[in-house]
């Protein structure tokens, strides 16, 4: 925030933002006839586009005051955007500019009234938020003056001719020193204590607390050969502090943390134990890169040079703030005793052990609970090479200059080569350690904090960007040698050398990273050849827009390695490859991966340490078409094809100078069930935020792993939240660390949760999603020769049984107890001999036996024990499909038997294995031969997870207690799905999270959590004290499907309610009405329910065939006109069959996964006035509905009139036009203007 002065004495505060979209109106008319003399005629969409960075001053009340954007090569084509820097250094030699150091203003425009001011203002911005920038250069036409406004800011330095005509052009400077410059750096002094001690005491008063008043002015009197304190000032005033040691903990650093890459820390010696290495998948392969390239990075040559901030957060995302104060904990990196006694008062280090792999790129390894992976650790023999930084903190307007003080205090000590500090993983990633590399910990790290590394090489700033050549062969070679890809990282850099193309034609390029003449990375691209399918199938437009983009900018990165100690040049290795290979787009695919160590994927990718510094991209839903019924307006190949699944990442131009904002809070999901994949999924998918400690537990790692193949029939129903293909487009693996174990306890005290009784994984935030499963049953144990009946055994469905598990008894949770299942039916011969109990009332117990009727088994060796019903609702809730189902089971030669409890399992004898079972009935008893026993009673808390929650006094009332959000009596620890019940405070204990859809549960735990994390939210407000009281009510739709008995394929989808007989819904007046196509014998059974409303509220298919689900379950929630009047048609008979109607073709459109912003598009029209003084639509059909006017005709045809006379018809047949047209790729059946 800033405050303006025009000449006249007006004052406007102004605030500065990244440029949007939105704001394109704004600029256009802030261009004045002088302005496009100055820039060119520009096509501003196109250039917001293209530019690296897009700079916005707006006032209090949102409105624009000025814009500039900047771009990475200079305008009016005075020179190629790859080879511009020679032409500026002929210019003038004096200007050391490079490409690192260098941004072009494209474009200025501001209100004419403060024009000065927001001119100086946005430079002053732009040098913060690029802290590498020193030079701003301006073209303009050497005939015009810069005017009045610019000329402040810019110098002419000279004049360069146009590469396509006669003109020349004037070249105009702006420097960093004449607006926001390096800082001065110096031994502190006694005397600059007072200037210091409020900039510390403005966040932090511990210190002072614990050592005194003056303990700084001690800290900077003790200053010896090993200890050194130095500020940096402006104007003669200290505005910032370091303080920094030469002894450096190795010992404790090497038992924590993975300093491989870096050798240890130490000079390599010839005595270091670096074997035996450890073997991680390829997942890790990247780090293998950092530790095999590790002596490399300490054999760079040192040039001191000004130390200048890397991939800086631009300030303005701390809100509030002064100053930043930032601890590295001494008793973590000190070896002075005395430090170590003061600063472990400060440590607070936990002593517990940390069960979690943070990987810089792809935090992916699965850690297998009973193995010790942990247990080498290398020794290293030489002397420490490192420092440590103790204390640091500076004055928040100039903490984008923080890395000024790196290059003054690595002069202070000539004999070591790295720098490392550890901060508290709470504490935000502050602008100076952006510049670190954090590293690895071990598996049982024991503290409780982050370190980072930095490397005098580091501050080099002779880092170029450029194409390959062969004389680049060695270096590369040396640099990949020990690297998994490294053959094909050669055969790419020979292939280029060769012919810079693919044998089959695709464009080939690659560029080496280079430093003091040594080669320190390499990355290959190919243009990308698939940019139609990416476009259909990835939200790529969350990002850029696609027509703006010209089919060769778009980039496909292969592979991409760069030395560890220059990471932080990652962003700009980036940026070049854009400007250098005339790119604005680069993609990265991660493929699934199907077997350890091996990635599937038709070419060969490495997996990139650059992955972090893309962004994520959300696959995008896909319509199923009738291609057949289509013809020749069916999509493209490129578009309908079932390519290999992968997750897509991504970068642009824009990106190339975007913060991220890193979250290193440990948040600990414990379930991997969908609402804790939801509520990944939602968080690993916020581009601006990076979560660099996710973690998930769960008994078999992230679901998605194909276990039962392609095969369509599955043992449990499907709840068509996440599939296979689901898992492999979103590839959490890459951002989440995964925890194989089950919970056995949670120390709240501690803030860890035990993993397996033995292993522990410390958390910030604590999500408890772990969901309900089938247990095993207890048997009543009565004896069936006394003839007992239900009436006289009491049910045991609330006992827990203790006794030993058969080996032959089942419940199905997941993807891995049905694996299991199969497997038992495959080795036992299961198929050809042997009986089959499943005993239950779900629907799981229906789809189970038509998988075991589908595998082979026999009808009559199958038998359906149902339980006595907990409520007059069926699992179905449709008669006619109840039916259909026992006539499915009798037809099969399924014996049923209802209302039948478990009594025994072999008479009473020892259980394992099972080879009978006896049940009581209302009538008499009974008992049947026994190989396999599947168990589908009602679903329950496993009692190990409640034990946890029990022992850890979280409040249980027969589930876990929660809050509206999704609070437990914990702050720290919440929890969501059906595993949860409402507080009774709330009067509402129908209603739990079991009655709404479990991917949009775990979206909305996600959206609560993130207002704690994201600065670009509102800061949450209490909300009422009446609203507090209301549970909130979610909208998306429950839906469930399988293939039953008789091979019917079934789907059901409805809203969320609590449930009730259908019959009974019927018998209500507001019910609405029914649209039933086909019957259930013969196979095309569909029926469709339309509440009072008109809008759609419940779908039901039973069919013989299998049927495009995911697009009946979008017809939820619209209205039956948006279904092409269905209601009208089907009262005329013009609807004879719904399975055939909506394969029409007009209804594609409903099926698009952004029909939904259309709508939301079409409504806004509505809502919005065309005149001030004449209401909107919406509100007009208000007043009618209120009686607040009289009509002289009916309502219906009075809106109508009023629609097609107002200016609202164009405007929402341009919008759907823009909307056929904009997504015409997925929508080729429909017609607009200009096409025919």
């Amino acid at each position: 925030m800033s405050v303006l002065t025009s000449p006249r004495g007006k004052v406007e505060v102004v605030h500065c933002r990244r440029t949007e979209s939105q704001d394109i109106y704004c600029i256009k008319n802030l261009i004045r006839k002088f302005t496009q003399k100055l820039f060119g005629n520009l096509n501003i969409i196109y250039l917001l586009e293209k530019a690296n960075l897009a700079i916005t001053l707006h006032n209090d009340q949102e409105e624009i005051m000025a814009q500039a954007t900047f771009l990475d090569y200079p305008n009016w084509n005075i020179a190629t955007q790859d080879d511009w820097v020679s032409v500026f250094r002929e210019l003038d030699s004096d200007i050391p500019c490079t490409p690192l150091n260098t941004l072009f203003m494209h474009l200025f425009v501001a209100v004419d009234e403060y024009s000065v001011g927001c001119c100086k203002e946005i430079i002053r911005t732009v040098f913060r938020a690029v802290p590498d920038l020193h030079f701003v250069f301006l073209i303009v036409p050497s005939c015009m003056s810069l005017g009045s406004t610019l000329i402040t800011v810019f110098s002419q330095v000279g004049c360069v001719p146009s590469l396509t005509n006669d003109e020349d052009f004037a070249v105009h400077v702006c420097h960093r020193q004449d607006h926001y410059p390096q800082l001065h750096i110096r031994k502190a002094r006694v005397e600059d204590h007072d200037d210091l001690m409020p900039i510390f005491l403005h966040h932090d008063t511990i210190l002072k607390e614990t050592y005194g008043e003056y303990f700084l002015a001690e800290l900077i009197e003790a200053q010896d050969e090993e200890n050194h304190a130095v500020v940096c000032e402006v104007e003669g005033v200290a505005v910032g502090f370091m303080s920094v040691c030469s002894q450096v903990n190795l010992q404790l650093l090497h038992k924590c943390f993975d300093l491989g890459p870096f050798h240890g820390l130490c000079i390599p010696h010839q005595d270091d134990i670096l074997e035996p290495r450890q073997e991680f998948s390829i997942h890790e392969s990247s780090d293998s890169e950092l530790k095999n390239i590790s002596e490399e990075s300490q054999k760079i040559v040192k040039e001191p040079q000004e130390a200048v901030s890397l991939e800086t957060r631009e300030s303005i995302q701390r809100k509030g703030t002064e100053a930043t104060v930032e601890e590295a904990l001494s008793p973590v990196i000190s070896e002075n005793t005395s430090e170590v006694e003061d600063s472990e008062k400060l440590s607070q280090v936990s002593s517990m052990v940390y069960m979690g792999y943070y990987i810089s790129h792809r935090s992916s390894l699965s850690l297998s609970l009973p193995e010790d992976t942990s247990s080498f650790r290398p020794v290293y023999r030489g002397a420490s090479t490192a420092f440590c930084i103790q204390l640091f903190f500076i004055d928040e307007k100039y903490e984008a200059r923080s890395l000024d003080f790196m290059n003054f205090v690595f002069h202070l000590f000539h004999d070591k080569d790295f720098c490392v500090i550890s901060v508290p993983h709470l504490t935000p990633e502050f602008v100076l350690i952006q510049s670190f590399v954090k590293v690895v910990p071990f598996s049982n790290c024991t503290l409780d904090q982050d370190l980072y590394v930095f490397h005098r090489a580091g501050l080099l700033k002779t880092i170029k960007i450029r194409l390959a050549t062969l004389s680049d062969t060695p270096g590369v070679e040396k640099l990949v040698s020990t690297l998994m890809p490294s053959k094909s990282i050669l055969e790419d850099l020979k292939q280029y050398n060769e012919a810079c193309r693919d044998p089959d034609g695709t464009p080939l390029q690659v560029f080496v990273a280079e430093v003091a003449e040594q080669v320190v990375g390499i990355a290959v691209i190919r243009n990308e050849m698939d940019i139609e399918y990416i476009r259909s199938h990835y939200n790529i437009e969350d990002f850029i827009y696609f027509n703006h983009h010209q089919r060769e900018e778009h980039g496909h990165l292969y592979h991409f390695v760069l030395n560890p100690i220059f990471r932080h040049y990652t962003k700009f290795f980036l940026k070049e490859i854009l400007r250098l290979g005339y790119k604005s787009c680069l993609y990265y695919p991660v493929y699934p991966q199907v077997k350890e160590s091996k990635v599937q994927s038709p070419k060969a990718h490495s997996l990139t340490s650059a992955l972090h510094y893309l962004v994520p991209v959300r696959p995008r839903r896909q319509i199923v078409y009738p291609l057949e019924k289509l013809g020749i307006n069916a999509p493209s190949k490129e578009v309908s094809k079932d390519a290999l699944s992968y997750a897509l990442n991504h970068t642009n131009r824009k990106l190339s100078l975007e913060p991220k904002i890193t979250i290193n809070a440990k948040i600990v999901v414990v379930g991997a069930s969908n609402v804790g994949i939801s509520f990944l999924e939602t968080l690993v998918f916020c581009s601006h935020l990076k979560f660099s400690n996710l973690t998930l537990i769960s008994t078999y790692g992230l679901p998605g792993k194909k276990l039962l193949g392609n095969e369509q029939r599955k043992f449990l129903a499907n709840d068509h939240c996440y599939n296979d293909r689901d898992h492999e487009l979103m590839s959490l693996c890459s951002w989440v660390n995964v925890v194989v174990g089950r919970m056995t306890a949670i120390d709240r005290a501690a803030k860890q949760v035990i993993v397996s009784r033995e292993k522990v994984v410390l958390y910030d935030h604590l999500i408890l999603c772990t969901g309900r499963q089938y247990q095993v049953p207890c048997p009543t144990e009565v004896d069936i020769s006394l003839h007992p009946t239900n009436r006289e055994v009491s049910n045991s469905c609330l006992r827990r049984y203790t006794g030993p598990i058969p080996c032959n008894h089942f419940t199905l949770n997941d993807e891995e107890d049905c694996l299991r299942a199969l497997a038992w039916i495959k080795n036992k011969s299961i198929t050809a001999e042997g009986n089959v109990i499943i005993y239950g009332n779900s629907i799981d117990t229906y789809t189970t036996v038509e998988t075991l009727l589908n595998l082979g088994i026999r009808g009559s060796c199958i038998h359906l024990v149902q339980h006595p019903p907990t409520s007059i609702i069926t699992c179905i809730n449709d008669c006619a499909v109840e039916g259909a189902i026992e006539e499915a089971l009798q037809a099969a030669g399924v014996t049923v038997y209802r209302d039948a409890l478990l009594a025994q399992w072999n008479n009473g004898l020892y259980p394992d294995p099972i080879h009978t079972a006896s049940f009581t009935t209302p009538t008499k008893p009974f008992q049947l031969p026994c190989s396999m026993f599947f168990s589908f009673l009602e679903k329950n808390v496993d009692y190990e997870t409640f034990k946890a929650f029990n022992d850890a006094c979280l409040v249980y009332d027969g589930r876990l207690v929660i809050d509206s959000n999704f609070h437990t009596n914990d702050i720290a620890i919440r929890a969501a799905g059906p595993l949860t019940k409402f507080s009774n405070r709330y009067y509402s204990n129908e209603w739990t999270h079991s009655n709404f859809n479990s991917k949009e549960i775990g979206f909305q735990l996600a959206a609560v959590m993130l207002k704690l994390f994201d600065p670009t939210l509102e800061p949450v407000t209490e909300p009422p004290a009446d609203l507090d009281r209301l549970i909130p009510m979610y909208k998306g739709a429950k839906i469930k499907g399988g293939i039953l008995p008789g091979s019917y394929h079934y789907l059901h989808v409805s809203k969320p309610a609590i449930p009730t007989p259908l019959e009974v819904q019927r018998a209500q007046s507001d019910f609405g009405s029914e649209i039933v196509t086909g019957n259930v014998k013969n196979g095309n059974y569909f029926r469709i329910h339309i509440n009072k409303y008109k809008m759609v509220e419940t779908i039901t298919c039973l069919s013989k065939v299998p049927f495009p689900a995911s697009n009946y379950i979008r017809l939820f929630g619209q209205h039956e006109q948006a279904l092409n009047n269905l209601c009208a048609r089907y009262e005329d008979g013009l609807v004879p069959d719904l399975y055939s109607y909506f394969t029409e073709s007009w209804c594609m459109a409903l099926f698009h996964d952004r029909f939904i912003d259309l709508r939301k598009a079409l409504h806004q029209i509505l809502s919005s006035k065309e005149d001030e003084k004449l209401p909107s639509m919406e509100e007009l059909a208000r007043q009618i509905e209120d009686e607040e006017i009289n009509l002289p005709e009916k309502p219906r045809d009075y809106l109508k009139r009023v629609f097609q006379e107002t200016i609202y018809r164009p405007l929402v047949e341009k919008s759907i036009l823009d909307y056929l047209h904009y997504n015409h790729y997925h929508l080729p059946m429909y017609a607009w203007p200009g096409i025919i």
